[in-house]
């Protein structure tokens, strides 16, 4: 019986020649990744609650503050430093104010053929590269980060067989949302969605990052393409070199399969407060807005940031509306700004933020308040998540964001003249 591509990942990471859905293995890990979420409870459990502290390897672990940036109130500077002040003693790669974690891991670190733990529940963008990346509880992290290892329970495998393509004007984040409104916000827990077929091969690295990082909130263990030419090329522009490159077997095992006609999909928006609760976007048109945000690590790529510069050039943002643009790194601002992107933001009204999470987790810039309306390129749209537990969050494409900040009021790209 064959193996798919996660299934060969855990396998080698184990050091057995194969592995079954439901065996639980201990693995070696390549790299672990944590951020300025959770990472100074590690370093205090690492510090008060072990006999014999010892990190098993400083190189496979990256520490990236990306959540709060800068610090917004004391606590939140104590924590950093925290962090900070860990990460230099210990040798451990660290990044402050350069992006937002995954896109940096993405841009520097993330391999095809690697298992990767990170600290965050997005770490499943990995998958874009066929990389096995998943998110952990910082004791799960602490355990990794002391021996190396740990253990996986390996997930069953979901295929979602991709056919055509997107037609214009549609992206990869209507993709992934009417794939979670299809199959449910659990409707994949604690498995693989694997994103296969002639229709994966015509989507970007962005756009599979895209889908990847939003298998979690189908309530996947990760989202995973098969690296092909495009993720190696990918690899090799920022210099590195897959670590192996696995593809599903023929007779593969998969718990269920969709197929996705590309050509069909139309932009759609996320409606409160659940990821699965899906609309075409002309439902939902008119709503009046008080914010817009484009950024996150799940549309905060150069891509995007182009998409909404050609829709608002030569236009302003409504009176009544903040709209914040956020590159998810310092490469993609340096490039938006080589591109004149950012003029064309600031020129029309936008705030231009640093690179970071900023209002995607409702705790930093841009933080919403009582009964105001939001439409994001962010992650999630749950109760709270961007502010105030009156307020309301919508999840649309890049295009979308920006025409709804144009208009003041939910609009799609064709609305613009």
């Amino acid at each position: 019986m064959g193996m798919t591509i996660a299934e060969k990942i855990i396998a080698a990471a184990a050091g057995v020649e194969s592995v079954r859905p439901g065996d639980i293995h201990t693995v070696n890990l390549d790299k672990m990744m944590s951020n300025d979420g959770t990472t100074h409870l590690t370093v205090d459990m690492y510090n008060n609650q072990l006999k014999h502290p010892h990190i098993a390897d400083p190189k496979k672990l990256v520490f990236i503050v990306d959540h709060n940036v800068p610090s917004d109130n004391p606590k939140t500077a104590a924590s950093q430093k925290k962090m900070r002040d860990f990460a230099k003693e210990n040798g451990i790669d660290f990044w402050e104010g350069k992006g937002v974690c995954h896109q940096i891991m993405m841009e520097n670190y993330v391999r095809s053929g690697e298992l990767i733990f990170g600290a965050d529940s997005h770490t499943c963008s990995y998958g874009a590269v066929g990389a096995f990346g998943t998110g952990v509880g910082c004791t799960d992290f602490l355990y990794g980060m002391v021996t190396g290892t740990s253990w996986v329970l390996v997930p069953e495998t979901v295929k979602f067989n991709l056919v055509g393509k997107l037609p214009e004007g549609v992206y990869a984040r209507d993709l992934i949302l009417e794939i979670i409104g299809t199959v449910g916000a659990n409707g994949c827990n604690y498995q693989v969605m694997e994103f296969t077929g002639e229709g994966a091969r015509t989507l970007s690295i962005s756009d599979r990052i895209a889908l990847c990082n939003m298998a979690v909130e189908a309530g996947a263990k990760t989202g995973i393409f098969e690296p092909d030419e495009k993720a190696i090329a990918y690899l090799e522009e920022h210099g590195r070199k897959p670590k192996a490159i696995y593809h599903s077997d023929p007779d593969a095992v998969y718990v269920r399969e969709y197929t996705f006609d590309l050509s069909k999909i139309r932009p759609v928006v996320a409606k409160p407060d659940f990821v699965d609760n899906l609309c075409p976007a002309e439902e939902v048109r008119g709503i009046k807005i008080d914010e817009a945000f484009l950024g996150s690590c799940n549309n905060g790529r150069i891509e995007d940031l182009r998409v909404g510069a050609s829709i608002i050039k030569g236009h302003k943002v409504a009176d009544s509306v903040r709209f914040l643009v956020v590159p998810a790194s310092l490469e993609i601002y340096k490039q938006a700004l080589k591109e004149g992107l950012i003029d064309i933001f600031m020129d029309a009204g936008a705030i231009v933020m640093n690179p970071n999470c900023s209002v995607c987790w409702g705790s930093c810039q841009g933080v919403i308040g009582e009964n105001e309306v939001l439409i994001s390129t962010g992650t999630r749209n749950f109760k709270g998540r961007a502010g105030h537990p009156s307020s309301k969050v919508y999840l649309g494409s890049a295009a979308t964001v920006t025409a709804s900040a144009i208009a003041g009021k939910i609009a799609l790209a064709e609305d613009i003249h």
